[in-house]
């Protein structure tokens, strides 16, 4: 009756925000997801171990994201927040009892100071004021499975030089090692953007890289690192080409389809979004290749949906409508397609009913889907939605009780049972290789939202910067410098990692945060270019007190990664290639 398993994915990410303002635009982006996402999460998964259930969520966070959740200032940060919150809805209280307000919406007041009182003695008390050490233990456990991102999310498919990417993804193995005491076994690549092997030139005419020149496919940065698996978009499944399949587990035996025998050859490949699969960007599997699971759109859509999803339901917190001075949220969503002045209260004992529907409604679509698959193809089937994490909890107040509600569901399921993404291959075996498209999980399912006519000055900027790096790295080599000079180069470096950011090229599309993302690029930019010319400069001995102070401000305002080294921004693949 076992037909399959439900793999829920979580994208678990924010850019660097530590030291770069506070609200709207800064750390308070850092501690709404903590008190709205990562606790109510964290404590929800408790929740079902106290059941003798494990959740099996698959969750990556991005390591520009643990080295902010652990960085030393964070605690305090966190914990004022919560303090700040309460008083907020003190204050709130005191001026709706004075002015007469609903006697509801004064409960609603107590109601939320209840809740940032409880976040705070959460952080502090249940999770030891740390968040990835918090995630880490259940890990550990066996309760749910970790996986890494792009180290500063940089979106690899247009950055410059392959060593860039390399970076990313290097880095990013060893940020997770260093959080998590393991290497991670899946990433999430940043935006789900994936680019096969092809001669590649840059979008705008910035040289060296307008020219055409052969490129890796990510699969093989992937596979050069360690990285069994990743996630990808369902219509960049659908676009996919069969080139054959594996016949031994060390995946050494590949067939490619004009050899592979008819006992072999009866493979659906309309049905590859419900089965994970090797990709490859060619025949030529020996230069790496990696898994990937397929984002279920239609099913993914009953939560993601704007129009149509569950968030919208008339009795969930509405997300927009904030009480000023405070920024607290006292309306349910009543109608989502209703003016602000018509948000009546929210009452929150009216909402638990509302997720068991859903949830029943969510886990028989799960269930049905996997169950036909099964009965057409005789194969078990796995059915993969991946979300961003800040959908449950700071976008969607209700949604980390959804996640309880669906998991607890499913483990009764006679049908369909949760399982990790290592769980699923180790149980699957994938076989089956094929040749991914490029592509994003973003507008139009390619490379539009990141570069485009308003954000494409950001790209001519990081081209350039790459540039100058590799240039100056050959004029200045690293195996001969100094302290000072090695300390300019990694900041440097970590300037350049930060800039690649894809944050920064999605807020400007979005227009949510646009001069807060082109003040925080300018500056990475300002910072990386002015650290170059101290490498010039230093190589004549010629630093002023005044140039090491501005490197020490630097290195304290973005204090990230001291594990970087700098031979990790190597050559390997420019010579591969």
């Amino acid at each position: 009756m076992h037909s399959g398993n439900y793999l829920l994915a979580l994208h678990t990410h924010l850019p660097w925000v530590l030291h770069h303002g506070q609200s709207p635009h800064g750390v308070d982006w850092l501690c709404e997801a903590v008190a709205e996402c990562y606790i109510p999460l964290l404590n929800k998964f408790h929740e079902l171990l106290d059941e003798n259930i494990l959740p099996k969520v698959t969750i990556d966070i991005s390591p520009i994201l643990c080295e902010q959740l652990e960085h030393k200032d964070f605690k305090p940060i966190f914990e004022k927040y919560c303090s700040e919150k309460i008083e907020a809805a003190q204050i709130d209280e005191k001026n709706f009892t004075d002015l007469g307000f609903n006697s509801h919406q004064i409960w609603l007041a107590k109601y939320w100071q209840k809740w940032y009182d409880d976040r705070k003695s959460n952080f502090i008390y249940n999770y030891n004021s740390s968040i990835i050490g918090a995630f880490k233990k259940l890990q550990d456990d066996g309760a749910v499975e970790i996986v890494t991102c792009g180290a500063t999310h940089g979106y690899l498919p247009l950055l410059g030089f392959d060593k860039s990417i390399s970076l990313q993804i290097k880095l990013a193995v060893e940020n997770y090692q260093k959080h998590f005491g393991r290497k991670p076994r899946g990433i999430w690549l940043p935006e789900c953007a994936y680019r096969p092997t092809y001669d590649w030139k840059s979008l705008i005419p910035v040289n060296p890289f307008h020219q055409s020149r052969l490129r890796p496919g990510i699969e093989q940065f992937l596979s050069r690192n360690g990285i069994d698996y990743f996630f990808t978009d369902q219509n960049l499944t659908d676009r996919a080409k069969p080139l054959g399949i594996f016949i031994d587990a060390d995946k050494e035996k590949f067939i490619d389809l004009k050899s592979m025998p008819a006992s072999l050859s009866n493979i659906n490949y309309k049905d590859m979004h419900l089965i994970p699969f090797h990709v490859s960007s060619s025949e030529n599997t020996a230069f790496g290749n990696s898994i990937v699971y397929t984002r279920h759109r239609d099913i993914s859509m009953q939560v993601w949906s704007g129009e149509v999803g569950y968030p919208g339901q008339s009795d969930y917190l509405d997300f927009h409508k904030k009480h000023l001075p405070s920024m607290i949220r006292y309306w349910r969503v009543t109608d989502n397609k209703a003016d602000m002045m018509y948000k009546t209260l929210y009452e929150p004992s009216w909402t638990q009913d509302k997720i068991d529907l859903q949830s029943n409604h969510f886990i028989h679509h799960v269930e049905n889907t996997l169950n036909y698959f099964n009965n057409q193809s005789g194969k078990f089937g796995t059915l993969c939605t991946p979300f961003d994490t800040e959908l449950f909890g700071h976008w969607w107040f209700e949604g980390p009780e959804f996640i309880k509600s669906v998991i607890k569901g499913l483990h009764h399921s006679p049908y369909v049972k949760t399982a990790t993404a290592s769980e699923q291959i180790y149980r699957i075996k994938p076989c089956e290789v094929m040749s991914l498209p490029e592509g994003s999980w973003g507008e139009n399912n390619n490379h539009d939202v990141w570069c485009n006519d308003e954000n494409k000055w950001t790209w001519e900027a990081e081209y350039n910067d790459e540039l100058r790096l590799h240039e100056l790295m050959k004029k200045i080599p690293i195996e001969n410098l100094n302290e000072n000079q090695t300390r300019i180069y990694k900041q440097a470096l970590k300037e350049l990692l930060l800039l690649q950011s894809s944050d920064w090229q999605f807020l400007i599309h979005t227009k949510s945060a646009r001069d807060y993302a082109e003040q925080r690029f300018s500056y990475h930019h300002s910072d990386f270019n002015r650290l170059c010319e101290l490498i010039e400069k230093s190589n004549d001995n010629n630093l002023t007190r005044e140039d090491l102070n501005y490197l020490e401000i630097t290195e304290n305002r973005n204090s990230v990664f001291p594990e970087l080294k700098l031979e990790w921004w190597d050559d390997f693949w420019e010579k591969f290639t």
